[in-house]
């Protein structure tokens, strides 16, 4: 299968953007900002809320701050600056990008129909009442689009649908066996009308990039984007070696860090679900090259990802007036989040800033205005929001403040 893809952007040197940020950053001599975020950092394994953490500052250009603080589990095993982590839904933009490559390549077109691409979605319902005994069911004013997927404006419901609770957990089923399941769910409401965060829609974009492309979601990603920016610790399911070397998810009990058992997006033997919306393994490093051919139009080096026109329309306000987000002040573009107006968390980043964030405490965002970005790496269940984490705040404050 995987011998019919083709790559939808042309590109030279394949793995001539990957030497324009090196590995060896944390091996140079500490920087005034390393030290300032150190200490910021510090506070937080002192306070025992994390056994350790990954930050990352970069510009267009490069590298300012590679800091690995701590440890990666509880066993005293030292945060790295390669560290893998759990990103959760930072996959999200990652899967936002492969529709637009496709979308570069003339291969779909985001007002396309779902039902073009995956007939399963043909007919689908909308709920027009509940009542007690029964739940009304009318036909949708028009049918839902890959950019009401990438939006999070579709209407599907979010969460697995009942007798698959446990599909994230066991990665049991395969992709398109699940978004099967995704479109036989009638719509929560009029697609386009309102904005909900979705999983089941960035998983069926997912879909469409295997059916359109012909090839496994997961190969595709690799021969289209990690490979040619060299993000080789990136990966839906880690070999034995990547897994011996990720941050343990943990969560604090009784003021004490303790393992977070069953955490959402595991993996184990026989796993086949590569879940589109989040279940991309990680570095900083890695996510470094990623953002920096964001910051630069889509291109590292010679190697590009996606042309300047579809960077920026992934990464403008899509959503109009549309309460969306997690913070306040935000809107959504094509799977990225963006910052409409700084308030809060987001009051030291410029207006358009984009990025996301993972269920388990990771943060990345992008800030075109200023060609800065960061990325702080944690493994950190039941905080009360990872997107107004106060490791966010502190990271940004420097970051932004440098």
């Amino acid at each position: 299968m995987a011998e019919s893809v083709t790559f939808p952007v042309a590109r030279r040197g394949f793995l001539a953007g990957a030497a324009l940020l090196a590995l060896d950053r944390s091996e140079a001599a500490e920087s005034e900002l390393d030290r300032r975020i150190r200490s910021r950092m510090q506070r937080f394994l002192a306070a025992g809320e994390l056994p350790g953490v990954v930050t990352l500052v970069g510009s267009r250009e490069e590298v300012l701050s590679l800091v690995a603080l701590g440890n990666r589990d509880l066993e005293g095993r030292p945060m790295r600056a390669n560290t893998p982590f759990r990103i959760a839904s930072m996959t999200k933009p990652i899967t936002s990008v492969a529709v637009m490559q496709l979308a570069d390549a003339g291969r779909l077109s985001v007002e396309d129909p779902v039902e073009k691409h995956l007939p399963e979605f043909r007919g689908q319902m909308l709920i027009e009442s509940r009542e007690r005994d029964r739940i009304v069911l009318v036909r949708p004013p028009r049918p839902i689009t890959l950019r009401d997927l990438l939006t999070h404006t579709s209407g599907l419901p979010g969460a697995p649908p009942p007798g698959m609770a446990d599909l994230y957990q066991k990665r049991d089923r395969t992709l398109a066996e699940a978004v099967y399941a995704f479109s036989q769910r009638p719509l929560e409401f009029p697609p386009g009308s309102r904005w909900a965060y979705c999983n089941a829609g960035i998983d069926t974009l997912g879909r469409v990039v295997e059916v359109v492309s012909g090839a496994p979601f997961e190969t595709y990603l690799d021969v289209h984007l990690f490979r040619p920016l060299g993000m080789k610790d990136t990966t839906f399911f880690p070999t034995r070696e990547l897994a011996g070397r990720e941050a343990a998810i943990l969560n604090r009990r009784d003021g004490r860090l303790v393992p977070e058992e069953g955490a959402v997006v595991g993996s184990g033997a026989g796993a086949r679900y590569p879940i589109p919306a989040g279940g991309l393994v990680s570095t900083a490093p890695d996510l470094a090259r990623f953002y920096r051919a964001m910051l630069r139009g889509g291109a590292l080096g010679e190697v590009r990802i996606l042309s300047e026109a579809s960077v920026r329309t992934m990464t403008a306000l899509q959503t109009g007036n549309l309460t969306t987000g997690f913070v306040p002040g935000m809107g959504f573009g094509f799977g990225w989040a963006v910052v409409r107006a700084p308030e809060g968390v987001t009051a030291m980043l410029s207006p358009g800033t984009y990025g996301h964030g993972g269920a388990f405490g990771t943060q990345g965002w992008l800030d075109p205005l200023r060609g800065r970005f960061a990325i702080l790496m944690i493994a950190r269940t039941g905080l009360a929001n990872g997107d107004a984490s106060e490791m966010r705040r502190e990271l940004q404050a420097e970051a932004w403040g440098a």
